[in-house]
């Protein structure tokens, strides 16, 4: 069986001038992005088979974007190239003070319909995964998403969630994305939060609080991940701190995206049925497993480069 990503494949654009604005810096370097797609290549080259399902424009970023991910074990079949949009970019500068200076130039990744994805056959998938960062945002993607939640709970496929808030998306209308994960929290069995989504979603000003109001909405299997510190599992009546290991930090891009992969290859051979009779121990080890993935990528630079670093033999 394979797993079934979608949302944005982009580009980040990231100013390697330190602490200049983006209207000022001269050097940027291009890295593939999009937390779905990171998704799918981790769980390739942790050597289980997965589609992405995206849309990116018809240029020659794009065609990277597809390159790479062939390159990474991902089948892109399903990674549609517009030829009327350009592919989509994210501008990024990490400022002196710490904040970023942002601007999103949104293009093809919006464009992804339901019509674009009439063909799939979700019986080939035993795994389907929701990363929302731009599929929340007004657009056809926006409809495929939520069309594609409904098809894959008719076809009895494992449902599993990232919101992946990006708070300079949604600076303006953050209670839309807070409205919109709901369902999908609501109907997944796997959902991954940061602690900061937690607390954001659910209007609670502590984690334990906001994983007990996740849990009196939500039947799933939740992990809520807490940096350097570990992860706080749910699973049933029980809520179990698992601790993460001891790494000298490079860069944390893709570290969340690894973990979800890391979790999903280990769940890919399940059913929703058998998913729910996987006891704590298990659990704590898949967690335990993801966080050894998560920690890993951050001992490299970038999120997919840091990918070919990875493979089951982590877990051990």
């Amino acid at each position: 069986m394979k797993v079934l990503c979608i949302g944005e494949a982009l580009i980040d654009m990231i100013c390697t001038d330190r602490g200049t604005s983006l209207s000022k810096g001269q050097n940027f370097l291009k890295k593939a992005g999009g937390a779905p797609a990171n998704v799918a290549a981790a769980i390739a080259a942790l050597g289980a088979g997965v589609d992405m399902a995206a849309k990116v424009g018809k240029d020659p970023f794009g065609q990277h974007l597809i390159d790479l991910l062939k390159e990474m074990g991902v089948d892109t079949k399903w990674v549609i190239q517009d030829p009327t949009h350009f592919t989509t970019f994210a501008f990024v500068s990490l400022m002196e003070d710490g904040e970023r200076d942002f601007y999103f130039n949104r293009g093809a990744d919006g464009q992804l319909s339901s019509g674009d994805l009439a063909n799939l056959q979700l019986n080939e998938y035993s795994i389907v995964h929701f990363g929302s960062a731009t599929g929340f945002l007004p657009g056809p993607l926006q409809t495929a998403y939520t069309d594609l939640l409904a098809k894959a709970k008719a076809n009895n496929a494992i449902i599993s969630f990232d919101p992946n808030y990006r708070h300079l998306l949604f600076q303006n209308n953050t209670q839309s994305f807070i409205d919109q994960s709901w369902p999908f929290i609501e109907q997944c069995h796997f959902f991954k939060l940061s602690d900061e989504e937690a607390m954001l979603i659910t209007g609670c000003d502590t984690v334990p609080h906001a994983a007990a109001a996740l849990r009196k909405k939500s039947k799933a299997i939740f992990a809520i991940t807490l940096g350097k510190e570990g992860t706080l599992l749910s699973i049933g009546d029980h809520l179990e701190m698992i601790g993460s290991i001891a790494i000298t930090p490079v860069d944390a891009t893709g570290a969340g995206d690894a973990f979800v992969g890391a979790v999903l290859f280990q769940l890919i051979n399940f059913t929703p049925t058998q998913l729910q009779a996987i006891g704590l121990d298990e659990w704590k080890k898949i967690i335990a497993n993801a966080n050894k993935a998560g920690a890993r990528t951050c001992e490299y630079m970038g999120a997919m480069e840091a990918f070919k670093h990875l493979n089951k033999s982590i877990f051990n």
